[in-house]
């Protein structure tokens, strides 16, 4: 059986994010591709990633950082 590749567009769904957002990822160095025709990412690469990145804020993956509890004040 062969692993799934996904494209940038199917990361990002994934991701519930954009296409834009995935090349940064890619960019930073915390998501690998390989080029075949397009980029792809294998399945378990992506799966790594997500559970790597639990409890950090990646929204600047150039700059990762914990996720802080937002705090409501009663």
């Amino acid at each position: 059986m062969h692993e799934e590749l996904l494209t940038v567009k199917e990361v990002a769904a994934v991701l519930r994010s954009n296409s834009g957002y995935v090349y940064r990822l890619r960019d930073a160095g915390l998501l690998k591709f390989m080029k075949l025709g397009n980029l792809k990412c294998r399945r378990s690469t992506l799966d790594a990633f997500i559970r790597s990145m639990d409890g950090m804020d990646v929204t600047d993956p150039m700059n990762i950082k914990p996720l802080e509890e937002e705090r409501t004040s009663r």
